[in-house]
């Protein structure tokens, strides 16, 4: 299905893009996908999101959309076939409710498990399992937060399921382990067998590299 002259700002490596991508996919639209230099930014995406100034940004008909949340739910409002979100209020209501708690505790831990040391580390990991531990509540008796398939949520947090292994190859400690977190380790290989996502993933070797980088920055200049 065309999309009617969709453009997506985005970086290969970057999660919040990759929310969108497969949000487009689930839709089966069309989009020019537009690469980004973080450090030297376009024109275009300055001026596209002039308040942020980050990707992704979605332009459809030279209206843009930023934040990778808003752009998932303009997508499932401006075409309707294959909704992300369910029909049901209530049902849409939890789906929100367990995406901004994935966005607002599980993935601000992770990354402090990531980008800390020591004591402080420990600190975010044992937050990071126990929120997990929390998300999983809304994974029970499904295969995937959506149901049989994915929604809203797996949209917004599948990511993690390619990039948690990558951070804990990176610092040698084990955030997601089998026997404490069976189901976000059952979800975790569902969701990176699911068609689109598999697709759509970045090279890992390059993203562990990328983010290797990354926290060697980040702790270096924290010392």
């Amino acid at each position: 299905m065309a999309g009617g002259g969709v453009k997506l700002f985005g970086m290969w490596a970057s999660p919040s893009a990759l929310r969108v991508i497969w949000a487009l996919k689930l839709k089966g639209i069309e989009y020019e996908g537009i690469e980004e230099d973080l450090s030297n930014k376009s024109p275009l995406l300055l001026q596209y999101n002039p308040v942020y100034k980050k990707v992704p940004v979605l332009v459809y008909g030279q209206k843009p959309v930023a934040e990778s949340l808003m752009i998932i739910e303009f997508i499932d409002e401006m075409w309707k076939h294959n909704p992300i979100l369910p029909e049901d209020p209530y049902e849409k209501a939890m789906a929100r409710f367990w995406a901004n708690f994935a966005e607002e505790k599980c993935i601000p831990a992770i990354f402090g498990t990531f980008s800390k040391l020591g004591e402080e580390q420990e600190k975010f990991m044992e937050e990071a399992k126990k929120n997990l531990r929390t998300l999983e509540e809304g994974l029970k008796g499904k295969k995937f937060f959506g149901g049989e398939t994915i929604g809203f949520v797996d949209v917004v947090a599948g990511w993690i399921a390619y990039w948690v292994p990558v951070i804990e190859e990176i610092i040698g400690i084990k955030i997601v382990e089998e026997e404490s977190l069976p189901l976000i380790n059952k979800w975790f290989k569902d969701i990176l067998d699911f068609n689109i996502v598999k697709e759509s993933l970045p090279p890992r070797d390059k993203l562990v590299a990328l983010q290797k980088a990354y926290r060697e920055m980040l702790l270096g200049s924290s010392a």
